[in-house]
């Protein structure tokens, strides 16, 4: 199942959801401004990044000024509850799907995602059903 992680006034959030719609691709959506990630939502996610934290963190986001933490010197554990604590510091929108994740929203990055989910799904629905 496609999982999109989403915050309401988020225009990115917006355009990959109206992609997603646009080409009628099931996905569950977690408003993360409402329903903030668990811990362990977040370790999930993380097992697809490749450098980590810093790949799903928002540097340039309001709240990481207004905490002034600095994020590099935090553990593993200590940036998981911040980032439970105060969501705004992930960047968005996450979309997990198919041991893949995609960060933040660039249209050709969705563009080859709905691609090949529907050659994916397309050659689901011709492989051949035994006869009895």
């Amino acid at each position: 199942m496609i999982q999109l992680y989403t915050f309401s006034s988020c225009t990115s959030c917006r355009k990959a959801r109206d992609i997603l719609n646009e080409h009628q691709i099931p996905f569950k959506e977690k408003n993360m401004s409402i329903d903030p990630l668990t811990r362990e939502e977040l370790l999930h996610i993380l097992t697809y990044t490749t450098n980590g934290t810093s790949e799903i963190t928002s540097k340039r986001s309001q709240d990481v000024k207004n905490l002034s933490v600095e994020l590099d010197d935090l553990s593993l554990n200590e940036w998981i509850e911040l980032a439970v604590q105060h969501p705004g510091i992930l960047r968005r929108p996450l979309l997990v799907a198919d041991e893949q994740l995609i960060v933040g929203f660039n249209k050709e990055e969705y563009a080859g995602f709905v691609k090949k989910y529907k050659l994916r799904h397309e050659k689901e629905d011709l492989t051949p059903v035994a006869c009895s």
